[in-house]
């Protein structure tokens, strides 16, 4: 396959400290890339970065027909680690979908046809039902799935998924992450996200990109990545924790 994103030597300084140091990398369009390292190796930054967010140097380089040297978000869909409300507001599912999409305050009114757009969009992933819900009354699974469904619109090239089933339940991250497969499958989004559970990395991802000391020491399918030597010098793992399964790609 062709690739959506090239990286080049990207370099990121925060408070005056590397966080990111040359990192190369190109993301293979169409598919699921996991990132993966130790806490502070730079992954939440790295898709900052792509989006923009913080300051960079080096190239970024989207490869699709139309102008993306400075990546747009009608063209990248983000889901963060967390969702930061005022936990004194009464926002609404279909409330939050306003503030993000409608360019007027929601006291004008969100409209009938507004309100079906917002259901065909939770759909999409599996929660309709929650369009009248309180969004501080919801759980971590279901906002996850809120926020997935937000980043979804417009129709994204790229998505990037930041821990993406942190504040959801064990039992119920096997599902989280089979959604997120499936919407791969059947739209052709890329997916780059990043998680510390290695077995739904096996599980859904085609490539990984493993971040140590904010370069990218290693990458490669799965099956090859994934082993006890490699998670050894990436994590400080003793050898062969990790038992491979066959991949499902």
């Amino acid at each position: 396959m062709s690739a959506l994103l090239t990286i080049r030597d990207l370099c990121v300084h925060l408070g005056g400290k590397p966080i990111l140091s040359g990192v190369n990398a190109q993301l293979e369009r169409g598919s699921i890339t996991a990132v993966i390292g130790l806490n502070g190796a730079g992954k939440t930054t790295l898709l900052r970065a792509l989006l923009g967010e913080v300051p960079r140097t080096g190239q970024v380089q989207f490869h699709c027909g139309h102008d993306h040297s400075r990546p747009q978000p009608q063209h990248v869909g983000y889901v963060p680690q967390k969702l930061r409300l005022d936990a004194n507001l009464p926002l609404s599912v279909l409330d939050l979908f306003g503030l993000c999409l409608r360019r007027w305050p929601l006291f004008a009114g969100l409209g009938r046809r507004f309100r079906q757009r917002v259901i065909d969009l939770l759909a999409r992933v599996d929660s309709a039902h929650l369009v009248d819900r309180l969004v501080d009354r919801i759980s971590g699974g279901e906002l996850q799935r809120v926020l997935l469904a937000l980043a979804l619109e417009p129709h994204p090239e790229l998505l990037l998924l930041d821990e993406p089933a942190a504040g959801i339940d064990f039992h119920m991250q096997h599902g989280f992450y089979e959604l997120i497969g499936d919407l791969n499958r059947r739209t052709g989004v890329t997916v780059l996200l990043v998680s510390h559970d290695l077995s739904m990395v096996n599980r859904v991802a085609r490539h990984v990109w493993c971040l140590q000391d904010g370069k990218i020491e290693c990458q490669g399918e799965p099956q090859v990545i994934l082993t006890g030597e490699t998670l050894s010098r990436v994590f400080g793992l003793g050898t062969g924790l990790f038992h491979h399964q066959p991949h499902s790609h």
